[in-house]
């Protein structure tokens, strides 16, 4: 049964829960047991829910062999980056100061989970409060990459990704304040989607609130969709939510890709991505042409490197969060996390506005930009994954903690929906993958897009070489 499990898409799991092949803990039994197999060596999960999720698989397949209505998640194993609420759950951010924190209630997106189906798991790793976009926090140690052990994941999504790319769940809810769940699914060979600001609301408060997003992470792109549809709800709690019917995403997987137009930016403007990456990822927006797609390549998409003005929102958010911690106890905190989150708290109320104005016009300058496109396709990352323990690839001179994941932080400070899709594998074995930025409120054709690639360069069958 293990065997036949392993890799099994959520999509295929739930067909057979719902057919009686399988039962929902039978399905979590095996989860737990490859999450004993693989996690000492990968470090996924800083606290772990099995009862909870036993609770649930049993009630999902009662509801089964009653003839209920199934959810959309129903029996599949899921786990929660510990920046997402789960009720009477621990919730650490990734940091000592947060070590015994317990979350009131559930995320939004937790809460639809369950509603749907899912066996919440687990608590997955993250760095401290989401501030490295690598796999590292003080509460949890060092998250390590399926692909080779002695790399990162990336981060801040490091336990989300590690989870589902050695097969302990089918997917997982990560966040995405600056490319969080896009980073982390370039390294692995893993699709995520940050969906556009606001289709999964966010609750409790984010620390970043007009940055954050809530997005799925699974092996292929239906199980993506699968999930985001199950968590694609208007919540009132969330000022920012969506409202409106949530799109079919799992249809426009079908829908053709004729016609579709893609500016394919190897850099956006200032970016310098290893030769490598560029060419792996310049064949696969070739595999676009050939499917029909209409691709102009635009070499200056953005004036400048729009991180300062992340930086500022990003970082004054958290560092506001955590000004008595910094004041009293900065001990307790990552020396690389104080460093950046002082610097912010340092800049002038001026100084600050100056950067949101700024913002402003960036956000204008892209939504005109894509009039012209159904999508902007460019590298998710310039490089694959480096070495654990180090902050910034030893590749990039002159980068810091921030600056060298170029490539997705513009799209929260617009909100543009945007993904990462696996397109190939370094000669070291490395993933790679290309980021593809829809208009506003168009997952779809980011769906479309992706599924059509994957139908004509499959990946999910290529796994880590994990034991």
């Amino acid at each position: 049964m293990g065997q036949e499990l392993l890799y099994l898409s959520a999509i295929e799991m739930r067909d057979q829960i719902i057919a009686k092949e399988i039962s929902p803990v039978e399905v979590l039994e095996h989860s737990l047991e490859r999450r004993e197999e693989v996690d000492p060596a990968l470090n996924c999960f800083v606290t772990t829910t099995d009862d909870m999720a036993l609770e649930a698989a049993k009630a999902a397949e009662r509801a089964i062999m009653d003839g209920d209505e199934p959810g959309l998640l129903h029996g599949i194993p899921i786990s929660i980056k510990d920046l997402i609420a789960v009720g009477g759950v621990r919730q650490t951010f990734g940091s000592n100061a947060m070590a015994e924190n317990i979350a009131a209630v559930d995320a939004p997106s937790v809460e639809q989970a369950k509603r749907q189906g899912a066996l919440v798991i687990g608590k997955s790793t993250t760095s401290e409060f989401g501030c490295k976009p690598v796999g590292d926090s003080p509460v949890s140690g060092i998250t390590r990459n399926p692909w080779n052990l002695a790399k990162t994941p990336g981060g801040s999504s490091c336990g989300a990704v590690a989870s589902v790319a050695s097969g302990i769940t089918p997917f997982a809810l990560g966040t995405d304040g600056g490319g969080s769940v896009r980073i982390p699914c370039s390294l692995t060979g893993l699709f995520g989607i940050k969906a556009n600001f606001g289709r999964v609301p966010v609750f409790p408060v984010s620390a970043t609130p007009t940055l954050a997003h809530v997005g799925p992470i699974a092996r292929t792109v239906r199980d993506t969709a699968l999930l985001l549809s199950a968590v694609s709800e208007f919540d009132s709690r969330d000022p920012f939510s969506v409202a409106g019917p949530v799109p079919d995403f799992l249809a426009a997987c079908d829908r053709p890709v004729d016609g579709m137009k893609i500016a394919w930016s190897p850099t956006l403007g200032y970016a310098s991505p290893l030769p490598e990456v560029a060419e792996i990822c310049e064949q696969a927006v070739k595999v676009f042409e050939e499917l029909g797609c209409n691709v102009d390549q635009v070499d200056q998409v953005m004036d400048c490197d729009p991180s300062d003005m992340w930086m500022a929102e990003f970082y004054a958010g958290v560092g506001t969060r955590l000004k008595g911690v910094l004041a009293n106890a900065p001990d307790q905190l990552d020396p690389a996390v104080v460093e950046v989150l002082g610097g912010a708290l340092d800049q002038t109320l001026d100084e600050y506005y100056s950067q949101v104005f700024l913002r402003y016009e960036f956000r204008e300058k892209i939504r005109s930009f894509m009039q012209s496109y159904d999508l902007l396709v460019s590298p998710t990352l310039p490089v694959p994954a480096f070495d654990v323990g180090l902050n910034v690839p030893p590749q990039l001179k002159n980068a810091n903690i921030i600056s060298w994941v170029c490539y997705t932080y513009p799209f929260n400070l617009t909100g543009n929906p945007s993904a990462s899709l696996p397109v190939g594998f370094t000669e070291d074995g490395l993933p790679v993958g290309l980021q593809l930025v829809s208009n506003a409120i168009r997952e779809e054709d980011i769906f479309r897009a992706c599924a059509a690639f994957e139908a004509a360069c499959p990946w999910a069958d290529k796994k880590p070489p994990l034991a």
